[in-house]
């Protein structure tokens, strides 16, 4: 099942009437958006690879180089699309750092295509099929961080929008609710304000918390202490409104608890989770992966539409502020082996286990002994 998810993912987004057209133009424009493979041979190429046009009932499309070779072709030596991408993954990281280094600057395309090499427009696709993102939304997402750390470290509002890159308040206090969860002077005073009610419990893997505000859940983590937990939750606001309450969530706990008892979960829950888009489209696929299952970074990437974003991908797992209901612990590395969890790798083998073995039990009939009457 795992395998034709992949595979209905990989082809999703390709139009291959586009891509065809591009094969035979040898369009440059769509290298590293696609490579070919051609059954014949057994090589893909990229879409300008100057090498004699195949047959089209030869043709198979990829998003990924590393697609077409587990499909058992192998890259071509003239065009080397391999290579190409990792040329172009290069220069995706020479614009982060010219963006890093320069946050008060707005720097367009073509400041960033003149100093790194390319086209403006080939640079904007090429960021997005990396990153998930823009150019101007990575340099969003710098000097938002840059604002929140010189706020936390007790800097006036206009001083912190100053020194962040921001040529105005107005823009930021409209963005505001879907960036930080609040205005940038509630978040300068710690989150005074916001009404945030938790409980921890005792677990298999530890301890549990979950923390709601009026709204929905907003936090779900796992660890080995309560004082650890709840440190944790009201460092980034300490003026915030935290009471711990363990009957105002207790039915949502046992939803969660049920599950780590093995039980498969039916999450139903409200929740108030601030997020990218990016990030949303990532943890609105993980929701899919099937109770006892796994995908890959690449092939969540993939899903998304957007299949070179997959260093994007493990991001948008790391940052997944829900444990379990959002269960970036079913994504694993492309051989099957475990990456980072943000609650622990243990955790993370601890959790797919339990799945793996409840998943194997409920297809074994109830009446499975074999007597011979």
């Amino acid at each position: 099942m795992e395998h034709q998810f992949l595979d209905r993912a990989a082809q999703s987004d390709l139009d291959e009437d586009a891509c065809w057209q591009a094969v035979l133009s040898r369009d440059e424009g769509y290298d590293g958006a696609f490579v070919y493979g051609v059954s014949s041979t057994l090589i893909f190429c990229r879409p300008s690879c100057p090498s004699r046009r195949p047959h089209r009932e030869h043709v198979r499309f990829f998003n990924l180089p590393e697609m077409a070779a587990q499909s058992g072709f192998r890259a071509c030596k003239r065009c080397r699309p391999d290579e190409f991408l990792k040329v172009q993954v290069e220069r995706v990281q020479q614009a982060c750092r010219l963006i890093e280094t320069q946050p008060d600057t707005s720097l367009s395309l073509a400041d960033l295509s003149r100093q790194i090499g390319g086209s403006a427009h080939h640079l904007q696709r090429t960021f997005k099929q990396v990153t998930g993102i823009t150019p101007r939304e990575y340099a969003d997402a710098v000097r938002l961080g840059g604002l929140k750390t010189k706020l936390q470290e007790g800097e006036t509002v206009l001083n912190a929008l100053n020194d962040a890159g921001y040529g105005s308040t107005r823009g930021l206090y409209e963005r505001a609710p879907a960036q930080l969860g609040m205005t940038p002077a509630t978040y300068q005073r710690g989150g005074k304000g916001a009404q945030i009610v938790f409980s921890i419990v005792p677990c298999s893997l530890g301890f549990l918390l979950v923390a709601a505000t009026t709204k929905g859940i907003c936090s779900v983590t796992l660890g080995d202490a309560e004082k650890t937990l709840e440190a944790a939750l009201r460092a980034e606001f300490p003026a915030a409104e935290v009471r711990r309450d363990e009957a105002h969530l207790h039915d949502w706990v046992e939803v969660l608890l049920r599950y780590l008892e093995g039980h498969e979960p039916h999450f139903d829950l409200p929740l108030d989770v601030q997020a990218t888009a990016f990030q949303r489209r990532v943890w609105q696929v993980l929701r899919t992966i099937d109770y006892g299952a796994t995908l890959s970074y690449t092939q969540v990437a993939a899903a998304i539409g957007q299949p070179q974003a997959v260093r994007a991908v493990a991001r948008a797992c790391a940052t997944n502020p829900i444990a379990l209901i959002v269960p970036c612990h079913r994504v694993v590395r492309g051989d099957g082996s475990l990456a980072g969890y943000r609650w622990g790798l243990q955790r993370k083998k601890d959790l797919l286990a339990r799945e793996v073995s409840t998943t194997h039990l409920a297809t074994v009939p109830i009446n499975s002994s074999s007597n011979s009457d």
